[in-house]
């Protein structure tokens, strides 16, 4: 039986633990309801080093503590399957409320709803999904991500969201949450195929030429978007002692009304690719990735895509990682460092914005569905000035994080 979170956070559940647990299963008539879960929290301790003027809310020599969630929400996921008319059918909806606050008196209004989608397919010929889901593009890198389980970086910056950032933006660019029409493949020994059209994203309008290291180009409208993109993915996964995945994934969108200061700019295409791997032997496990794209941002889909004049920036972004499971104990050790990197072009006051990340972690599964995590990740924010501007252009910022916490899956 799948867990009704295996969609979103199925590497997840194999790293918590050495086999996948179904949730709580209710026959109900003619379907199965599937009843499953997230709870997750972690103390942080995160210290700040660098340029003031970069450090947003912190400056050099700050440090701020926090209890928040991490990279993965608390979750809770109600799924249905049934076999009608020759046709499995099955339903997912999820809520994901908020469990970090940061005012006194207020009790929340951080809450998210991740997916809401129907499926209806044969394993003969495949499903279609309509509905909210995670995104097709650079899902493989997220969900091999070890700080899933875990924080990673913002969780100085972020606490009283939902969740941290993990290595988003420091590695890989986010996947997101997007309304889609999707076909995914039967599994042929071992090679499927995911291919949709999923709901645009806005690009942020740019108002001049002119940031800073940690906020993103100024403007408070959006514009653009409303042509749909097409994703798709492929992938080939085998078993065995040296067991593994393959995957490449891409992504396209027509970016229209692109302006300055009311000035139209005209539109341009947004486009990324992507390329990973994972191996897994005798309780080691290697991870790597590396993606590309063009006008598509360095952190969140569109964000920084395009300047002032309305012409696409490059980026790109990668990782590595290595872990280790202690035989008889469970215990997942990792190591991973990743660099996410987004070329300015002549109209911009940089050359290069580069946000990198090394993080350590322990991942112990005190039963089956309760893992306790502890993780040390150190993130640096880099801007290089482009020539001919000052050096006061330049700007670097470190955030060292420290979190201990628990994982629970259900």
């Amino acid at each position: 039986m799948k867990t009704t979170i295996r969609l979103a956070v199925a590497s997840a559940l194999v790293a918590a633990a050495s086999s996948a647990n179904a949730g709580i299963v209710i026959p109900a008539g003619d379907w199965t309801l599937d009843i499953g879960g997230v709870v997750n929290a972690y103390y942080t301790s995160t210290r700040f080093s660098g340029d003031d003027s970069a450090a947003g809310e912190y400056g050099n020599g700050d440090s701020v503590a926090n209890i928040t969630t991490g990279l993965l929400p608390n979750y809770l996921s109600v799924s249905g399957k049934t076999r009608q008319n020759d046709l499995d059918v099955g339903f997912t909806i999820s809520i994901n409320p908020g469990a970090s606050t940061k005012n006194a008196g207020i009790q929340g209004a951080n809450q998210e709803n991740r997916q809401a989608f129907l499926t209806f397919g044969d394993k003969s010929w495949g499903s279609i999904k309509l509905g909210k889901d995670l995104g097709i593009y650079a899902s493989d890198a997220i969900l091999n991500d070890m700080t899933l389980l875990g924080v990673g970086s913002a969780a100085g910056s972020l606490a009283g969201n939902t969740t941290t950032l993990g290595r988003i933006g420091t590695g890989f660019m986010y996947a997101d949450w997007k309304s889609q029409v999707a076909y995914s493949s039967p599994n042929w020994n071992g090679f499927s195929f995911t291919a949709g059209v999923t709901q645009a994203w806005n690009a942020l309008a740019v108002t001049g030429p002119y940031s800073t290291a940690t906020s993103y180009d100024a403007g408070s409208s959006r514009r653009g978007g409303n042509s749909p993109a097409f994703e798709a993915k492929a992938s080939y996964e085998w078993a065995g002692d040296v067991s593994g995945k393959v995957w490449v994934s891409g992504i396209s969108q027509r970016v229209k009304g692109l302006n300055y200061n009311g000035s139209d700019l005209g539109s341009d295409r947004a486009t990324a690719y992507d390329i990973g791997a994972t191996v897994n032997v005798a309780g080691f496990g290697l991870t790597g990735y590396y993606g590309k794209g063009d006008g598509i941002g360095q952190t969140v889909q569109l964000l920084q895509g395009f300047d002032y004049t309305g012409k696409s920036r490059d980026s790109d972004q990668w990782y590595i990682q290595g872990t280790y499971t202690i035989p008889g104990v469970g215990t997942k050790l990792g190591a991973s460092y990743g660099r996410s990197t987004l070329d300015g072009n002549s109209v911009d006051f940089y050359d290069e914005k580069k946000d990198s990340m090394w993080t350590i972690g322990a991942y112990h599964p005190v039963t089956k569905h309760l893992n306790l995590v502890a993780e040390y990740s150190q993130a640096k924010y880099e801007v290089d000035s482009a020539a001919g501007y000052p050096a006061a252009f330049d700007t670097e910022v470190k955030a060292k994080t420290v979190s201990l916490g628990a994982i629970l899956f259900f």
